[in-house]
């Protein structure tokens, strides 16, 4: 298996609770104060407990002064991706060039629809999500004049802009061969669907797919970062060695390093987002007890790799 030797970042997965916005704005100064990569948050407009994921976004890059965010993954059913594209630059801007933008289908068809969505049959979504995200690319290229006529999106002689403050990545959170396909044709990043959906075995398979056609397709399969999420928690001791059929990983500091280790040195993943309720005493012991470690023994495995011939 391979490790495509990005640098390793750390982040968190949080749940944008509506019925306690005080504690979500407060775990999110406590991340950037911590030193975490990034923060993703999940976008399903249509779950009333929820917080807007872009209106979240938007108040945490004003709230932070250095970690980086994105919609985990943005819902194409109910965001058209023209604005989206608006609104992912302008975000960028007013940050200094913090945003990052994944996209999806959206994994809730029939509560997207109750909210105005148009429904998709799998193909069809597919070939919806190329086209945003040409769109994307093309709203932000700065151009006048931007025509776009596709099956689900069209530009009418638009003036595209802003542009970014930096080059936004375009990642794709996806699992099935055909957005598998997209991503490895069109996507800056994958976002692998949650450990506990898809655990690490069949996630390096599906890996492994996005390189070979990557390689059909003349890029290299260094050019799509990995993006994991993975819930868990720290306990003082693990019920059993980690294995690629976990769906969560449980255990002491030593159990959390060995398992990202692995999935980073042997699978290939690079961005390790973390799903647990916001302790601020887990929240510590990731980013400065598990995340040091991980890096530290990744980068020894490597230097190791270069010195055989």
């Amino acid at each position: 298996m391979p490790d495509y030797g990005h640098e390793l970042e750390f982040g968190y997965f949080l749940t944008p609770e509506a019925a306690d916005p005080a504690g979500v704005l407060a775990t999110t100064r406590l991340l950037d104060a911590l030193g975490y990569d990034f923060i993703g948050i999940q976008d399903h407009p249509y779950q009333p407990r929820f917080l807007d994921a872009l209106a979240l976004l938007a108040y945490i890059l004003a709230q932070t002064e250095r970690v980086r965010v994105f919609p985990a993954v943005a819902n194409l059913a109910l965001r058209p991706p023209a604005l989206l594209a608006k609104e992912a630059a302008s975000l960028d801007r007013l940050s200094g060039g913090r945003f990052e933008l994944a996209l999806g289908t959206g994994g809730f068809q029939q509560a997207a629809a109750a909210m105005g969505g148009a429904v998709r049959s799998p193909g069809e979504q597919m070939a919806a999500l190329a086209e945003a995200i040409e769109i994307i690319r093309a709203m932000w290229s700065g151009e006048r004049g931007v025509r776009y006529a596709g099956s689900y999106y069209q530009l009418a002689g638009l003036h595209a802009g802003p542009t970014p403050a930096h080059d936004i990545g375009i990642w794709i959170g996806s699992r099935g061969p055909r957005a598998l396909a997209l991503t490895r044709r069109s996507a800056d990043g994958w976002v692998s669907p949650m450990m506990g959906y898809l655990p690490p075995g069949e996630a390096a398979q599906a890996s492994l797919s996005i390189d070979a056609a990557a390689r059909e397709a003349g890029r290299s399969p260094a050019a799509v970062r990995r993006i994991y999420i993975i819930p868990g928690a720290f306990a003082p001791v693990a019920s059993r060695p980690p294995s690629d059929a976990d769906q969560s990983i449980e255990g002491p500091v030593d159990h959390w390093v060995a398992a990202l280790e692995h999935l980073a040195a042997d699978f290939g993943f690079s961005s390790f987002s973390f799903a647990a309720p916001p302790d601020p005493d887990a929240l510590r012991t990731f980013i400065e007890e598990v995340a040091p470690r991980v890096r530290e023994r990744v980068a020894a495995r490597r230097a190791t790799a270069l010195e055989t011939p």
